[in-house]
């Protein structure tokens, strides 16, 4: 077991995540699309996966596409789990005094309710905003959307991670999959798991390899206190 030492000072760090399948065990507008998207919308997530398109084009087709009331969005919603160590590493961060920030380009409705379920909605919640336009309809808006973004994400993750190294000087990224490759290679480390790790390996970018948020909270202490070693 790992001896936990207390320090007092990881000032001058901010905590970024990415939420569908990082924070999330599985991708929420996946789950949604699967449930209650009408059919177009794996024609757009294929068009994105071959860099077509860019993922707000494919996003805001894909909502167009959903047919379910508020309240079957909720109750699918009640039934999303989170990674159960993600708790404790927000509060490890807070202890030192690092802010986590949720930076998505995923669902900010569906992010803040799962988190709140969870105990974590006090959490802020960088995303695309959800907005109902009927009984079953549904529209998505990019308040976070750049025209520099190389990605043309719905949020451009890279500006949302100057933003917080121009008020706090460092970030520790924390993410999982294609929509967090470019914003990696600007962050000052990055905490990586599933597709993001062989990216990080390949280009060379200063990171540390985890499965679950226990792994991640063990490794915490280490980046934000540039330490070699927490045994």
């Amino acid at each position: 077991m790992n001896k936990r030492i207390t320090f007092l000072d990881a000032s001058g760090w901010t905590i970024q995540s990415d939420f569908d399948g990082t924070i999330s065990l599985l991708d929420v507008t996946d789950t949604l699309l699967t449930r209650f998207g009408q059919p177009g919308w794996q024609e757009l997530e294929d068009a994105w996966e071959r860099g077509e398109i860019g993922s707000r084009e494919c996003m805001r087709g894909q909502v167009a596409l959903l047919d379910m009331s508020e309240a079957e969005l909720q109750a699918h919603l009640d039934g999303i789990a989170i990674d159960p160590g993600f708790a404790g590493f927000v509060h490890l961060a807070q202890e030192h005094g690092v802010q986590v920030q949720v930076v998505s380009d995923g669902l900010d409705y569906c992010i803040r309710h799962v988190l709140r379920r969870h105990g974590l909605g006090h959490l802020p919640v960088v995303a695309n905003r959800l907005a109902r336009t009927g009984e079953r309809s549904w529209r998505l808006d990019f308040p976070w959307a750049s025209p520099r973004c190389e990605r043309a994400s719905g949020n451009c993750k890279c500006e949302r991670l100057a933003e917080a190294q121009g008020q706090t000087g460092r970030v520790l990224y924390v993410g999982d999959s294609t929509s967090d490759f470019c914003v990696s290679g600007r962050a000052d480390y990055v905490l990586a798991k599933y597709k993001l790790i062989a990216h990080c390996e390949q280009h060379g970018i200063t990171h540390a390899p985890f499965t679950d948020f226990a792994q991640a909270t063990d490794l915490l202490e280490g980046v934000l206190l540039g330490l070699e070693s927490l045994a």
